[in-house]
């Protein structure tokens, strides 16, 4: 995967379980201060700013390994009086409104976790564009979803980034859905609402577009269903038209050109 970062630290998998990477662009600074096989702890400064501190993380899922990792978490945090951020999968549901499906939520599955939040001071940032962040891929009455990604922060950094925004973006090829973190929020002219264009219905590949994302999203409830396939179709046709509009141009400079050329050997 070509991810356009010129800079990565890569922690390998167990066999086919766990494994982290980090990347970053080279107007970020990053400093790797420690890791582990479920952790990167970094200093980070955006665009030459004041330093903060993340620690990126993969929670364990066996129930058996999570104190261990949430009292090392504890550590880590002790040594940062100031800002600090921590974003990932944590593998932990803290409320029944975090789950749908499957067994009822049982708050001792959660009591490390509720441990390391208390000790810590720390504030879980609210995720904008749905509730649950990962599923098990199956539908109806089989279905699970459950907010296990999350964004924790310190009252430092919070204070230090007040207008500070969590996004969820669409899963694709994951059952997990991307979290987004826009440490100053975001910019008025980035939010752009979609708009169906009614000359899109002449070209031939736009029906396909439309139904190939709409039957995608099989996997989610019923009553959540519907704006999950009106969001990935959204998606789906805004990146199809982008890559229509890039073919047209070039096709009309193609054309431009060989008139050109036709008019100099005339």
């Amino acid at each position: 995967m070509k991810m356009k970062m010129e800079h990565s630290f890569y922690i390998d998998p167990i066999g086919i379980a766990g494994g982290l990477t980090l990347w970053w662009s080279k107007d970020t600074n990053i400093c790797i201060k420690q890791y582990g096989q479920n952790f990167i702890d970094a200093e980070i400064s955006l665009n030459g700013e004041e330093v903060w501190f993340g620690t990126f993380i993969y929670g364990p899922p066996y129930k058996e390994d999570k104190k261990a990792f949430w009292d090392l978490m504890s550590k880590l945090r002790s040594g940062y009086d100031e800002k600090w951020l921590m974003i990932g999968d944590s593998n932990v549901v803290s409320s029944q409104d975090e789950k749908l499906g499957g067994l009822p939520f049982n708050p001792n599955d959660a009591r490390e976790f509720f441990d390391f939040i208390d000790a810590a001071g720390l504030i879980d940032l609210p995720i904008s564009g749905g509730t649950f962040t990962w599923s098990n891929l199956r539908s109806e009455d089989e279905a699970i979803l459950e907010k296990l990604d999350r964004t924790l922060c310190s009252h430092e950094w919070n204070i230090t980034f007040p207008k500070a925004v969590v996004l969820m973006d669409f899963a694709i090829g994951s059952d997990h859905a991307p979290i987004i973190v826009l440490p100053k929020g975001m910019k008025s002219k980035n939010r752009k609402d979609f708009k169906f264009e009614s000359k899109w219905l002449l070209e031939e590949d736009c029906t396909p577009t439309v139904r190939d994302s709409w039957e995608s999203v099989m996997h989610t409830r019923t009553s959540n269903r519907f704006g999950s396939k009106l969001r990935r179709t959204s998606l789906s046709l805004t990146r199809w038209s982008k890559a229509k509009i890039g073919k047209t141009i070039r096709r009309s400079w193609s054309c431009k050109g060989k008139s050109n050329a036709i008019k100099g050997n005339n």
